[in-house]
């Protein structure tokens, strides 16, 4: 049977995706049962193994999902910033609903229903999302030919990127409810507050992304970028003076702009990468983005401990500078109209 076409796809609400995203079908299902393994875990050894498989599974989305989701749309933009959108949902609503499912049912619950809820999504995918026989390594080139000088700056700057974009958004959602709880006194009275704080606040950033990736569709991906950046060094420098309900709001508009910043590296992506090439390209920056997390989530804790958050705040500070003036030598659209376009066979 032929491949579904576009409009086919799209009139049933479906995808097309190429044997290499068929992993999804298969690794969809072990990171739900990683989750459902958590639960009979007796000692923090079995707990740290399972997480690790849950996240070794897990891992696959986004270097397989997200060239999947653009591949056919029309405003990558907009689709990014909609999936982010989705994903830190995600985050916001889990520090409120895991609390309680925690409180109300016990800690094993809050990794059982997540479990039962992907692996029905795992059965959805497999029974709805039609074959495609030809891997986009196999099609012809039919975007831009970038110069080699100008296609080495952009893999460099998309690392660098990478690297700075991942110190300040894992330092933030990871550190956020420890900021709170240290320097909002009286606010938080339990972790039920707490969650409530932290839902509005990943609630709201999580918006951004939706606005941004509008703005994406319409303008230079430039223009838009480097302001954002920008703009979350004065941020970070007021959050590291202010204390209690300021803040509270001056975290919402640090963290506006952290997630508002997500949407460019995929972007980036999408603009420079022929979709031959963009599995393993976001494969790449995700490996040394997460390698990069992972390290700075063992950070958090120690850094906090021997210097403050006050002094923690001012390092990010200097971090999204680094950031901004990496993003600054992004080639302009007067040098991407140099490039040729090779057209498809």
């Amino acid at each position: 049977m032929p491949p579904a076409t576009a409009d086919q796809a799209l009139r049933f609400g479906r995808f097309e995706i190429s044997p290499a995203e068929r992993a999804l079908r298969v690794d969809g299902q072990p990171a739900a049962l990683g989750a459902l393994v958590i639960a009979l875990c007796t000692n923090k050894w079995q707990i740290g193994a399972a997480l690790t498989l849950m996240g070794a599974f897990a891992s696959i989305y986004h270097p397989v999902g997200i060239p999947m989701l653009v591949q056919k749309a029309r405003n990558f933009g907009f689709t990014i910033g909609l999936n982010g959108l989705a994903g830190n949902m995600g985050i916001a609503i889990a520090a409120g609903v895991s609390v309680y499912i925690a409180q109300r049912f016990g800690w094993q619950m809050a990794f059982v229903l997540p479990g039962v809820i992907s692996l029905l999504c795992a059965l959805a995918f497999v029974l709805l999302v039609p074959r495609e026989e030809e891997a986009p390594a196999k099609r012809k080139p039919k975007m831009i030919d970038l110069p080699p000088r100008v296609m080495a700056r952009v893999f460099a700057i998309m690392t660098f990127t990478a690297v700075t974009g991942s110190i300040v958004f894992n330092f933030t959602t990871n550190g956020n409810g420890e900021l709170l709880r240290e320097r909002v006194k009286g606010a938080v009275q339990d972790p039920a507050a707490l969650a409530a704080m932290l839902f509005v606040i990943f609630s709201l950033a999580s918006l951004a992304q939706l606005v941004v990736g509008k703005l994406i569709d319409r303008f230079p991906l430039k223009n838009i970028y480097v302001p954002i950046v920008l703009l979350q060094v004065p941020l970070f420098l007021i959050a590291s003076q202010v204390e209690d309900w300021a803040l509270f709001v001056t975290a919402i508009g640090f963290m506006l702009l952290v997630f508002g910043a997500i949407p460019f590296t995929d972007a980036m992506i999408v603009k420079y990468i022929d979709d031959r090439m963009r599995s393993r390209v976001t494969g790449a920056r995700l490996a040394i983005g997460f390698g990069v997390s992972s390290i700075v989530v063992a950070l958090i804790g120690p850094m906090v401990k021997a210097a403050g958050f006050p002094v923690v705040l001012m390092v990010l500070a200097g971090v999204a500078f680094c950031g901004f003036a990496a993003i600054s030598l992004l080639p302009a659209e007067h040098e991407m109209g140099k490039a040729s376009l090779k057209p498809a066979e």
